[in-house]
């Protein structure tokens, strides 16, 4: 039987696409994401959130606030649904953070943002909006550490969901021969330094991954 490993713990209903799949499963977390003790200012209009990590955190602490004001631009559809589930306007969602701020330069440049990120944010989106002119402050609300584990073993297939989960892995562990399959271009960029047996998701999502593994290891 082939084995995949996926670098990030899946949700039940993610879990059951494995089910008939015929493929074994392993599953981690490369990454563990710790909340930063800061305080999130609620006079802006416009908030940039590129990860669900950082909306949870700005839920967390809006607690209690109507939050039908704040108005958000977002990256991924996870991202997206977050926020709507829990009442704030998404007004802009991109696949991408360079993409997204093409969108914020074009439409909204008139307007005063306030990114919340982790401390493994690219810098496609503040270099865009900084070049450009566009008023934004960057607030760092949760870290990223990395969370390296020893496998004795290889794997048909690793899932990788971001740059960060391939250095972890990396740590402790060799890739050998097997596929990796990355959840969009800028993971698939780092995963290109060590392997060429790479591919990535026709859509960024964990479900798209987990599909694509799915059709590449059934072959």
């Amino acid at each position: 039987m082939k084995t995949v490993l996926t670098t990030k713990i899946l949700t039940p209903s993610q879990k059951e696409l494995f089910l008939n799949s015929g493929l074994g499963l392993v599953e981690y977390d490369a990454l563990k994401i710790e909340s930063r003790d800061v305080k999130i200012p609620f006079n802006y209009t416009n908030y940039i959130f590129t990860s669900k990590n950082a909306v949870k955190v700005f839920l967390n602490q809006s607690e209690g606030m109507d939050k039908s004001e704040f108005r958000a631009y977002c990256v991924g559809e996870k991202t997206k649904a977050l926020l709507k589930e829990n009442g704030v306007k998404v007004v802009k969602m991109a696949e991408y953070a360079s993409e997204l701020g093409e969108i914020l330069i074009k439409r909204y440049k008139n307007e005063v943002f306030l990114f919340l990120c982790g401390n493994k944010r690219r810098d496609d989106l503040p270099e865009l909006l900084s070049k450009n002119n566009v008023q934004y402050k960057e607030l760092e609300v949760y870290r990223t550490h990395l969370n390296p584990k020893k496998f004795q073993r290889d794997f048909d297939g690793i899932l990788f969901f971001s740059p960060s989960g391939i250095r972890s892995y990396l740590l402790e562990n060799t890739l050998g021969n097997s596929k990796l399959l990355c959840i969009g271009e800028t993971t698939a960029a780092e995963a290109q330094n060590h392997s060429n047996q790479i591919i990535i998701a026709n859509k960024p999502t964990v479900e798209n991954v987990l599909v694509q593994a799915i059709k590449e290891m059934s072959k």
